[in-house]
This record gives C-alpha cells, sequence and structure tokens, in this order.
C-alpha cells in the first residue's frame, strides 16, 4: 500500500499546557471538537471520537515537551482493515505571538488515496473548532 503524510501548524489563543491537557481529557477533548470524544489519558490509553469515527492508541506522552504521538484510525469509509496512521502533536509557543500556541502537527503513513481528504478534514473537524472554542 501507497502511503503519504502532511504537516500543518495551527495557532490558538491558549497555552502549550493548556493544550496539551485538553487533548487528553475526554470532555475538554469533545468541547473543543464539538463532539464525543472519549481518551484515555496514559500511553497505552487508547482514544474515540465522534462515536468511533476515529480511534487508536496514545503512544507518547511527554508532559515536559508537551508532546503526544498516537496511532489514528479512520473507521468510516474505505480505510484498509488494521491499518493504522500515525499522528504527533508538539504543542509549542508562537515565536511571533506570545499569546497564541502553534500546535506542530505531523499525520503520517496514511494511505495515499486519503491523504488530501484528511488534510482538509483536520482543518474542518478539529483546527477550526478549536480556535473557535479557545477564542471565548
Amino acid at each position: 500500500m501507497k502511503t503519504a503524510s502532511f504537516k500543518q501548524a495551527p495557532a490558538f489563543t491558549a497555552s502549550p499546557g493548556e493544550l496539551f491537557q485538553a487533548w487528553l481529557d475526554s470532555k475538554r477533548h469533545g468541547q473543543m471538537i464539538g463532539g464525543k470524544a472519549i481518551v484515555d489519558p496514559k500511553v497505552g490509553g487508547s482514544f474515540h471520537i465522534w462515536n468511533d469515527y476515529a480511534t487508536g492508541v496514545n503512544l507518547e506522552i511527554d508532559a515536559s515537551k508537551h508532546r503526544i504521538v498516537q496511532t489514528w484510525r479512520d473507521n468510516a469509509g474505505d480505510w484498509p482493515e488494521g491499518h493504522f496512521s500515525k499522528i504527533t502533536l508538539q504543542f509549542v509557543a508562537d515565536r511571533r505571538n506570545p499569546k497564541l500556541t502553534r500546535i506542530r502537527f505531523w499525520h503520517s503513513d496514511i494511505p495515499a488515496e486519503h491523504a488530501d481528504e484528511l488534510a482538509q478534514g483536520w482543518k474542518d473537524y478539529y483546527w477550526k473548532p478549536m480556535q473557535a472554542y479557545w477564542a471565548k
């Protein structure tokens, strides 16, 4: 299977620590994206987003570096059976604007035919709702 990857760097009006903690908290994660989220916030813990649309496992959680690495799977559509991609999130203070945090986001090992759709999906279903949530 041919795979692809992409990077994004959305900005939010929250601290790196606030975003890091919210990502790993079921209630706050769900509030940020406007959907149901169940997150077990430990290495080896699983997550289920939007009634199992997306699922995965926490591979790394480093609070000192505000870094999270997770497997990630799209359970809707024609995603290959048993295949997981990987997302890496690093929450960092924006160099130009101290009121902002950027998420250095990498999504890798994506079945190539799904890469463009997923890149847009992160913008539409994660970054835009999260920006609205943190702007309150």
